[in-house]
């Protein structure tokens, strides 16, 4: 709108200038309590050209682009690095105005622990989530997704180096055996000389012998969080706010095909285009 702020002074001059055609310009401004000074001076702003156009227009690319899930520092980011000069207090106020609002995350977490089910292991990695190589930490753990009247869940491996996804399975169950193999998935892409330390929570698939076998085997240490401290494996669970948010919520696939088809498609995403602030502002593909 001109780049004039929507106001209710702004309001009343359009409503004034729509009516003023068929009724004096004296009673409308009379009604709406408008001063003659400060109907011109607004309909003279309106009637300006928006300077803000192709801002606007950029900022609508960049958020469609990336289905609504970014907010107004990664659409700056994003804007800055199409080398477009401006300032993050102008993109959030154009976005307000564009009605461009990043989806609230709404915090539901599948809880997979069953008691105290074979032996935990030790909190290795201790938060210490930051790491200088690829294939040095991973985090691992199940969410729990509803399609219709049925359960799917998603068994996901990050590196922690580029919060790279780097092995997924998805099943009706959350068996050890579908976390076991997704785990199988991702050791046979290591090089030799790798052996990351592997970090979950204490669910009952990660104290199972057959999760602990195949770390043992591969010459892997496991890494467990403390019981009820979700923060010790912070960096998967805002992984699964970020996909839920970003995809689920938006998208709600009715069927397991669309479920599917549409997780395929933002881990894609994810890995190749969807920018992370910890990584500068770069997506894992880029950062590696």
């Amino acid at each position: 709108m001109a780049g004039l702020e929507v106001t209710g002074t702004t309001l009343k001059v359009q409503a004034v200038e729509d009516l003023k055609a068929h009724h004096p310009l004296s009673l409308l401004l009379s009604i709406a309590e408008l001063p003659r000074s400060t109907f011109y001076d607004h309909r003279k702003r309106l009637q300006a050209p928006d300077r803000h156009h192709d801002l606007k227009e950029a900022i609508h690319r960049v958020f469609e682009d990336a289905n609504g899930a970014y907010g107004h520092r990664r659409v700056l980011a994003v804007l800055r690095r199409q080398q477009l000069r401006v300032s993050k207090k102008t993109v959030l106020k154009l976005m307000r105005a564009l009605g461009l609002h990043c989806r609230v995350r709404r915090r539901r977490r599948y809880n997979s622990f069953r008691g105290e089910v074979g032996q935990a292991a030790q909190n290795v990695l201790n938060r210490q989530f930051a790491t200088k190589r690829k294939n040095t930490k991973w985090a691992t753990d199940v969410t729990e997704f509803t399609i219709g009247s049925s359960k799917i869940y998603l068994s996901p491996i990050l590196d922690l180096y580029d919060n790279r996804v780097i092995s997924t399975r998805v099943g009706p169950s959350p068996s050890v055996k579908m976390v076991t193999d997704g785990l199988c998935t991702a050791i046979n892409d290591l090089e030799p000389s790798e052996r990351p330390l592997v970090h979950s929570d204490q669910a009952f698939q990660y104290r199972h012998a057959l999760w602990q076998d195949t770390l043992r085997d591969a010459g892997l240490t496991q890494s467990m969080s403390r019981k009820g401290t979700c923060l010790d494996n912070a960096a998967m669970e805002s992984f699964f706010s970020h996909l839920k948010e970003e995809w689920f919520r938006i998208r709600e696939p009715q069927t397991l095909t669309e479920f599917h088809a549409g997780l395929s498609e933002y881990l894609t995403w994810w890995n190749s285009a969807r920018i992370q602030k910890r990584l500068g502002y770069l997506s894992p593909d880029e950062y590696r």
